[in-house]
């Protein structure tokens, strides 16, 4: 069964005309499923028994089942799980801050990046999500933010998995994202968060795109990076921060780096010396994220001091900081924290260091 939420309007009619109905029902279904937020097609009143029935047999509103919703302490952040069509299971996460609601989505089933510091990772990449499945995690979300006159405001491409090893299909989700028939997020509130595939990042530059991009860097070279991030053995430092300079000169934006401090590895005076100096020159910003504790992981998250030297140093250096303040770590909803099993780490390798 095909969902139709991989459609556009106009295939979608087209497919509508080899069934004998009019083309204009496209457009009366999706104000349905977009406008009204209805997803059964029985509850689409003004459509004929008989459309009513062909699109319950060809076509979806869901290929996502919701298996649990998680809420933070604080009620700020909600986490999802999905159970997909063939029993995989992905995250993502929904993140409320004063007008904003933000949700973080899965674009791949595991990761094939494995982090040292991540969960996402730990069993490796099972599969990509298809363009439909992205898109879902995020319709689903509005769908329950509807209910309270809300509705989703951003979405940043940071949950489960690497964007850039999915490109295509999550180009796709991002037009339908963005597509003023379906949720027309602006793509300036779109941010995809890449690992440093080179050749993405080149391809992203090309795409006549207004999407935020940033880099997870996490280290102020090759070697320890090397450490932290076994994928980036693949693509030298300097190839990786040529092409992410190459798309800011293209889209006039500046760079976000986000950075996991973790306590020892990455996180000392020279560290910040080093990658003050890496950056020196460029119109960016550095995004501090405190490394969010993974049971079965034997790595530290700073102390607050050495988080506050760290930015201290790169601020001596005129280098833009921010810190991440952390939301949902009491539901294992944070920065690193999404997971294939997320109720089940004990298998977990330790980090190697």
């Amino acid at each position: 069964m095909r969902s139709v939420h991989s459609l556009s309007l106009q295939d979608f009619a087209k497919l509508l005309s080899q069934e004998g109905e009019k083309p204009f029902r496209a457009k009366q279904i999706f104000h349905w499923i977009y406008e009204k937020k209805v997803c059964d097609w029985d509850q689409m009143t003004d459509l004929n028994k008989s459309l009513r029935s062909c699109l319950k047999e060809k076509f979806a509103t869901s290929v996502l089942k919701q298996r649990s919703q998680e809420v933070s302490k604080d009620e700020e952040t909600i986490k999802f799980l999905w159970e997909l069509s063939d029993g995989k299971l992905v995250e993502s996460v929904l993140i409320c801050s004063k007008e904003r609601r933000t949700v973080c989505v899965s674009s791949q089933v595991g990761c094939p990046v494995r982090c040292a510091f991540c969960a996402s990772g730990k069993e490796g990449l099972l599969r990509n999500l298809s363009e439909a499945e992205i898109f879902e995690q995020v319709y689903q979300i509005d769908l329950f933010l509807h209910s309270k006159g809300e509705r989703v405001s951003h979405v940043v491409f940071m949950g489960m998995g690497e964007p850039f090893e999915n490109y295509d299909n999550v180009l796709k989700a991002i037009h339908l994202l963005n597509d003023p028939m379906r949720l027309n997020i602006s793509q300036r509130r779109i941010t995809v968060s890449t690992v440093g595939v080179v050749e993405g990042i080149i391809r992203f530059t090309q795409q006549d795109l207004n999407v935020n991009l940033v880099l997870s860097l996490h280290a102020p070279n090759q070697h320890i990076r090397k450490k932290i991030i076994p994928y980036s053995r693949k693509y030298p430092l300097e190839d990786i921060l040529n092409a992410m300079v190459a798309f800011s000169k293209q889209s006039r934006r500046d760079i976000t780096y986000e950075y996991t401090l973790i306590e020892g590895i990455n996180d000392k005076p020279e560290h910040a010396e080093e990658l003050a100096l890496l950056l020196k020159g460029q119109q960016c910003t550095v995004n501090l994220i405190p490394y969010n504790p993974i049971p079965g992981l034997h790595l530290k998250r700073p102390e607050k001091e050495s988080i506050e030297e760290f930015r201290r140093i790169l601020t001596s250096y005129e280098i833009v900081t921010t810190w991440r303040y952390t939301k949902g770590k009491d539901i294992a909803a944070a920065c690193g924290q999404l997971a294939l099993y997320p109720n089940n780490f004990k298998s977990l390798p330790p980090a190697n260091f």
